[in-house]
């Protein structure tokens, strides 16, 4: 049986070795409970879990006080856009999203729609990126909060956000970013670029599965979240459980690798993720979806009309791409993200996501190329 080859970076990514490493030993011999502290296992694991909140502040430039450890982004947005909904009503009940958020920002905001809040679903263009009069037109001073992703999960669009901050400022609201796609990838500034609250989660970026940090400002201003689990006071009372501590350790040194290596795996990354699109690009009614100029490095989201995804798809066994976000794989519908940057159904259907990541190789690329250009030809 031929390798597999791995080009859907950002439904998850492999361990990176360095994080494994660092991680297994709170599997065995340092597997006390950070929140004991009469006694040197509690100790240990406390100072590991220090260590790691300092590294993810480190990253993304805050304080280890505004790190708060969660399961992954999932919980992360919950808390977050739960969290002010509940805090904040005094002040209104207004949230403004956008259609092309990630499912759990917008299923989270419809399941408040319920509870009384109003939502407004700002609209992308055909290049995936949102309109400031419009964000600025939606503002009401019952707007609580604005919940804006960093960079699409299915295209890799990168939205303004150092300008959508000053505008969602301006108006005295906060500013929430889902940044599950771009920690680890690209810089993140979240005191140069004004952001309020932002999840991210460690598998996107070499760390292991099922954890994630939420960062919550504490100054200029100061958020505070209704917690959404009870019991114990973990977390400054925001996140009640018993610390996963071989995950934090992981998402900390996942955070500590990606600020020594990303920008050479973004430059290397990049050439490939060209050189990919280029040749696909050479097919007959084949373009890509989406910014090619504000985007993430390693994404790029092609549509091949006429030729099915999933058709396509099921021809190169050994080729794991997506058609979408791994969260909604299962959905037999089209890209909702796709259509609402315009594409018609047929031509949803007919995209491919390819995400690459620092393992990509220069073979798997062009083997990935052939193989792409036999199938569209059928």
């Amino acid at each position: 049986m031929k390798t597999a080859i791995y080009l859907d970076y950002n439904a998850t990514t492999p361990v990176d070795k360095g994080v494994l490493d660092a991680m297994l030993p709170y599997f065995s011999e340092k597997f006390g409970n950070a929140s004991s502290r009469t006694h040197s296992f509690g100790w240990i694991a406390e100072d590991a879990v220090k260590i790691a909140r300092q590294q993810v502040a480190d990253l993304i430039n805050c304080l280890e006080q505004e790190v708060v450890f969660t399961s992954g982004s999932t919980e992360g947005i919950n808390l977050a856009i739960k969290g002010v909904w509940e805090n904040y009503q005094s002040k209104g009940k207004h949230i403004i999203t956008v259609k092309t958020e990630h499912k759990a920002v917008l299923d989270t905001c419809k399941a408040l729609e319920k509870k009384g809040a109003t939502i407004t679903y700002l609209n992308v263009d055909r290049e995936g990126v949102i309109d400031l009069q419009e964000l600025k037109n939606a503002l009401t001073p019952q707007t609580i909060l604005v919940a804006i992703m960093y960079a699409n999960n299915e295209t890799g669009v990168i939205q303004p956000i150092k300008e959508i901050a000053n505008v969602v400022h301006t108006n005295n609201s906060m500013l929430f970013c889902d940044a599950t796609q771009v920690v680890g990838k690209i810089n993140i500034d979240v005191e140069d670029e004004h952001i309020d609250i932002m999840c991210l989660s460690a598998h996107k970026f070499y760390g292991p599965k099922g954890i994630g940090a939420l960062y919550i400002r504490r100054k200029d201003p100061r958020v505070t979240l209704f917690p959404q689990i009870d019991g114990g006071g973990h977390e400054r009372g925001l996140r009640s459980g018993t610390l996963n501590v071989t995950g934090i350790v992981g998402l900390g040194k996942a955070c500590e690798i990606a600020k020594l290596d990303m920008w050479d795996d973004s430059a290397r990354i990049s050439k490939l993720r060209t050189r990919l699109e280029q040749l696909l690009c050479e097919l007959p009614n084949t373009f890509i979806n989406g910014s090619t100029k504000n985007r993430l490095f390693n994404t790029t989201n092609i549509c091949f009309q006429g030729k099915r995804s999933e058709t396509m798809i099921k021809k190169i066994p050994n080729i794991a791409v997506a058609m979408g976000s791994a969260c909604t794989s299962a959905v037999a519908e089209p890209s909702h993200v796709l259509k609402a940057m315009g594409l018609s159904d047929e031509d949803s259907y007919c995209s491919i996501r390819f995400s690459l990541g620092k393992y990509t190789t220069e073979a798997e690329i062009k083997e990935v190329i052939e193989k792409i250009k036999a199938v569209a030809n059928i």
